[in-house]
């Protein structure tokens, strides 16, 4: 019997016991910081990972497809990303689109060549940017399916679900179903390729009679994108690997969608098909958990939605106007208005048990200048009774009833403040009551729409 405690019986371990005895203790390596949405989207996330990809080596994306929708603007030029990571705007760091994405190649391409219109932000993309070998594509047909499904859940149940209409649902189901092709298989022998790419046009033509598919067109089209992209692409767990093994890095994830969209924690099934908390991190992109560092969530200082579900905070009515016209709040990707109401910190917390927030960011302060006084969505109550969790089921959620705080405003524009202390006292007092309620601290606070107006707390 070996006793593992004594030093000569430790030295007389076989190599391999000694390496898996090492592996139990904290691995050196570098560390990823996450950015994640912590409401419904649309939080600011984009301007959040634009500062911190200044300094970046590399930039990561996830999960989600081009249904996502980032603003950034830099130097007065407001640019939109919806597959490619916001910090690809910088040329000193590389953008990794990891295999959680899922690809629609048209889109990526029309995307890069629309922010290269706009400025030099994007000029030699290509260059600084790796795809995963094993991330999903996004088909045409994929898209025109996507319509398809919502037109009947209009017809059947008289509402839909709201969705983008990228495609994003059919190709993870197509994933899910194992029938889904991926960059690999479409850089590999495009023959193999474009017998399975038939199949699965005829298998959505058996489902949907109406739909239409080019299969030829699109294969041509296809094999044009292969050879655009065969230089991008690397297999990702290596190139991850190597990553955060290799020399001191800065390493950052941009979060697309948000908590509450969730596939599997969001408001079901009014979510996207991916998982945007931070356990999508390590499937996206073939990380090990222990080498999440900080996580950041994206808070807006007041709460918006797009299309159809549940919204418990919601105003609809002048303030809901106002927060929607002050906010500018439409939609990047789809250019819908969204829904608008006051902050929920019920739903925060929530957020905050999944992904266990290192601080936050609360974002567009801002719009909130002009109120008299604010309210605060600090607990729900079901049938009069306060309850400590967020209901899953959508019937039950409707029921809720908001308990409210009610803040008093500043009533003075924000716009120009460049520390906390500039804030006026009205507006560090709602910053700090967002801390104290969520027991998270407020890293960063945003009072507009540039780079230069994301007030650093601590």
């Amino acid at each position: 019997t070996i006793r593992l405690t004594s030093p000569p019986a430790l030295a007389a371990l076989p190599p391999w016991l000694c390496r898996a005895r090492a592996a139990v203790e904290p691995e050196a390596g570098n560390r990823l910081t996450v950015v994640l949405g912590a409401q419904w989207g649309d939080e600011g996330k984009g301007k959040v990972v634009d500062l911190l990809a200044m300094d970046a080596d590399l930039v990561c994306r996830c999960q989600g497809g081009n249904n996502a929708g980032h603003t950034v603007v830099v130097d007065a030029i407001e640019y939109d990303f919806h597959l490619l990571p916001s910090g690809v705007l910088n040329r000193r760091a590389t953008s990794f689109i990891g295999n959680g994405v899922v690809i629609h190649l048209p889109g990526l391409f029309e995307e890069a060549e629309k922010n290269l219109k706009k400025g030099p932000g994007l000029e030699g993309w290509e260059s600084r940017t790796v795809i995963s070998d094993r991330a999903h594509i996004v088909f045409d047909f994929h898209q025109a399916v996507d319509g398809i499904q919502e037109q009947q859940r209009q017809q059947q149940d008289g509402k839909n679900l709201g969705t983008t209409k990228k495609g994003i649902g059919p190709v993870y189901a197509s994933k899910a179903s194992r029938t889904g092709l991926r960059i690999c298989d479409l850089l590999a022998d495009f023959g193999q390729f474009s017998k399975k790419f038939e199949a699965l046009a005829q298998q959505y033509k058996a489902t949907y009679p109406a739909l239409t598919i080019d299969t030829e067109a699109e294969l041509q089209q296809l094999k044009v994108y292969a050879e655009k992209i065969r230089p991008l692409v690397k297999d990702g767990v290596y190139f991850m690997h190597q990553a955060l093994h290799g020399p001191p890095k800065k390493i950052l994830v941009e979060g697309a969608n948000a908590a509450l969209l969730d596939i599997d924690f969001g408001t079901y099934p009014f979510v996207t098909s991916s998982n945007c908390t931070v356990g999508g991190v390590c499937t996206g992109l073939g990380v090990p958990p222990r080498y999440i560092g900080k996580v950041y969530g994206v808070v807006k200082a007041y709460t918006t939605r797009v299309g159809v579900g549940t919204f418990p905070t919601e105003q609809d009515n002048e303030i809901g106007e106002l927060l929607q016209s002050r906010g500018r709040e439409f939609g990047v990707t789809t250019g819908r208005k969204r829904r608008c109401g006051w902050l929920d910190l019920v739903l925060v917390r929530y957020a905050h048990m999944i992904n266990g927030f290192s601080a936050l960011a609360l974002t567009k302060l801002d719009i909130l200048d002009t109120f008299p006084e604010i309210k605060v969505g600090v607990e729900y109550c079901l049938d009069g009774k306060p309850i400590p969790y967020f209901p899953a089921n959508q019937e039950l959620l409707n029921r809720v009833s908001v308990r409210y705080e009610t803040l008093p405003g500043w009533q003075r524009s924000t716009e120009q403040a460049r520390g906390f202390a500039d804030l006026p006292p009205q507006a560090q007092g709602y910053v700090r009551f967002v801390e104290q309620h969520l027991g998270v601290p407020v890293k960063w606070v945003g009072v507009g729409k540039f780079r230069e107006s994301i007030i650093k707390v601590f």
